[in-house]
């Protein structure tokens, strides 16, 4: 049996840290756009929704990329968040004007 190494546990934690915390930033963005307290587009609430089928298609399409090619569990965790995160973090940049 095979004990993960360090790299394998942490990495994918920490991926998936950095972007749930990405991601409460652009809820309360949102929501406060949404309240009209922050400025937001007017597509904004569309992108809410379409966003989330193809960031949910590209991680599920890069995990299975990921483990076809015989990566660990680590790779194809890391390969699954690469494209949420991405997507949050434009979120998060937009959202914030920069």
């Amino acid at each position: 049996m095979r004990f993960p190494d360090v790299e394998e546990m942490i990495l994918p934690a920490l991926e998936a840290g950095l972007m749930l915390a990405e991601a409460q930033m652009v809820i309360a963005m949102r929501m406060a756009g949404l309240a009209g307290l922050w400025p937001m587009a007017p597509h904004e609430g569309f992108l809410m929704v379409a966003e989330k089928v193809e960031a949910g298609h590209a991680a599920a399409s890069a995990a299975l990329v990921a483990g076809m090619r015989g990566g660990n569990a680590g790779q194809v965790a890391l390969a699954a968040i690469a494209p949420v995160r991405q997507q949050t973090r434009a979120n998060a940049r937009r959202l914030m004007g920069n």
